[in-house]
């Protein structure tokens, strides 16, 4: 993954110093420098950077300026570089990755850019995230549903097929996905994930699940007069609502085949 950056400094040999060190860092693109904070204003809007090292005291508009005039959403990670370092409560306060102190060596800059590295990989990830969750929940003009649900396993976001599940079950804030090759926790409530299932494969047989329709082979009446569906794999599950709805539906696929 390259790194889109920018040098933001009034002091030429600072930029130039800085530019020395980036260019031993791997996967570093110096996209531009600027040597002003309108400058740095002017060339950030309508770009999408990743990092960007903004020196602090600058004539006209500070570093701090910088960042209050840029658009909400467009502005990239921030490590700070100055000479003075009373500023450095303020950095964070407006959640700068690191403050380099000039002049600062070698090292400390690997350090920062690592930093800077771990927090974009997982901005990145938290984007892919909402995208993914975007298609979930935006109702494709062909289909008119989702056929994967996206859900996070670690520091990866697995995309789960509709068809391999077997049923969802609400446990607490979490659905679990039952599938055949294994259970999914899922942070969402089985009701607004149901909006999202297509109502022909899946059937809400109880307060707490949602079974895959074709995963079902039969129903029987337990010693207690309830109501069960029998899984393909003979497990069994209490049906307390859509009864009438699971047998029509089972015994017209029957007929059909």
């Amino acid at each position: 993954m390259t790194i889109q950056t920018l040098i933001v400094d009034d002091e030429p040999l600072a930029r130039s110093r800085l530019r020395r060190f980036l260019t031993e860092e791997p996967n570093i693109e110096i996209v531009g420098e600027c040597g002003s904070g309108a400058e740095a204003i002017a060339f950030i809007r309508g770009r999408e950077l990743d990092l960007l090292f903004l020196d602090v005291q600058m004539p006209e508009i500070s570093g701090f300026g910088v960042l209050r005039r840029l658009p909400r959403g467009q502005v990239p990670a921030v490590i700070f570089v100055t000479a003075h370092d009373q500023h450095a409560f303020e950095a964070f306060e407006v959640h700068a990755l690191d403050y380099l102190v000039k002049p600062f060596a070698r090292e400390r800059l690997q350090e920062a850019v690592r930093r800077a590295r771990r927090h974009i990989k997982a901005r990145d990830m938290e984007s892919l995230d909402r995208r993914l969750n975007g298609l979930l929940n935006a109702q494709p003009k062909e289909s008119g549903q989702a056929n994967r649900i996206p859900v996070k396993s670690g520091s990866q976001t697995l995309l789960i097929r509709l068809d391999t599940i077997d049923y969802i079950e609400s446990a607490a804030n979490y659905m679990v996905l039952h599938t055949q090759s294994g259970n999914h926790i899922l942070r969402e409530t089985l009701t607004n994930l149901q909006k999202k299932l297509p109502p022909a494969m899946f059937l809400r047989i109880s307060r707490s699940v949602i079974v895959n329709v074709e995963r079902i082979k039969g129903w029987e009446t337990n010693p207690r007069g309830d109501y069960e569906v029998i899984l393909h794999n003979d497990q069994k599950l209490v049906m307390t609502r859509g009864i009438r709805e699971a047998q029509e539906r089972l015994q017209y696929s029957h007929e059909g085949g």
